[in-house]
């Protein structure tokens, strides 16, 4: 009985351990932020809207696993299954410090449950990832407005009978990055404006702090293209299941864990390796 109640407390003080060196791997400047996670379909039609359905659910799971809250703030739906593009915010301390290396492209291959031959069948989804900033630590950036384009589109949110019959909703592209930033929360458009307006400053912040520039105007362009070659991970279901973190070679073969949550063990190889590649 002393044998195992000294395993178990030999494995508890491990597991301490690993939290405490993870923990102290997010030092980043906004690492203790909450987080702002955009879903964007790529290429691959229906197959790509379910599979950003299938992330939304593993990133939300992901979260609640770590204490964290979710809530969705914008979605666009799918033709006929799933979401062209999901917007969440994940809320908690360290939620942009631990989830910032899931931005990319992330590539899924199945048996398409939508191809009468029931065909293997790969496809993508863009990850993006900004930190919640608030308004005194974004309000010295000025972004000119020559480098924005502004459209407005029939809002989706809340406002009653306002919703989906006035053009409240905003969209801002900034032309020198190609970032596209929508707001369709409010029933006002200059709501949603603003609200676009503070979203873009923090993206645009964010993306000067990782490329190390001094200026936002010396930010390369930072769009995620959800394409062939440019995937951080590899979900595969079919003919063998395994995925794999292409940064790292994380990989496990457990994939139906992975895909309801279970996504620790990989992140954290991750925040090793670059803080190995800092020093």
């Amino acid at each position: 009985m002393i044998s195992e109640e000294c395993q178990i407390a030999a494995t508890d003080l491990i597991e301490d351990g690993k939290a405490f060196e993870l923990k102290s791997l997010l030092n980043g400047p906004f690492d203790q932020k909450s987080a702002r996670i955009n879903f964007i379909a790529g290429a691959g039609g229906t197959e790509a809207c379910d599979w950003v359905e299938m992330l939304l659910r593993m990133y939300t799971r992901h979260a609640k696993q770590m204490g964290y809250t979710v809530s969705i703030d914008d979605t666009s739906s799918g033709d006929v299954v799933g979401y062209k593009s999901v917007e969440i915010t994940v809320t908690g301390e360290n939620a942009y410090g631990w989830l910032r290396g899931e931005k990319g492209a992330h590539r899924l291959v199945r048996l398409s449950p939508f191809n009468s031959n029931n065909k293997r069948q790969t496809t993508f989804a863009g990850v993006d990832v900004v930190p919640v900033l608030e308004d005194e630590e974004i309000n010295d950036i000025t972004i000119s407005e020559g480098d924005l384009d502004i459209s407005f589109m029939k809002s989706g949110g809340k406002g009653g009978q306002n919703v989906n019959k006035v053009e409240s909703g905003v969209r801002i592209k900034h032309i020198p990055t190609g970032l596209n930033i929508k707001c369709t929360e409010e029933r006002s458009q200059l709501q949603n404006r603003n609200i676009a307006m503070k979203r873009l400053k923090s993206q645009l912040l964010a993306i000067a702090q990782e490329q190390k520039c001094e200026e936002i105007k010396a930010i390369r362009g930072d769009v995620i293209e959800a394409a062939w070659g440019l995937q951080i991970r590899n979900y595969v279901l079919h003919p063998y299941k395994m995925v794999k973190d292409q940064r790292t070679n994380w990989e496990t073969n457990d994939a139906q864990s992975f895909l309801d949550g279970d996504m620790k063990d990989c992140i954290g190889e991750l925040l090793r390796a670059r803080a190995k590649e800092m020093m």
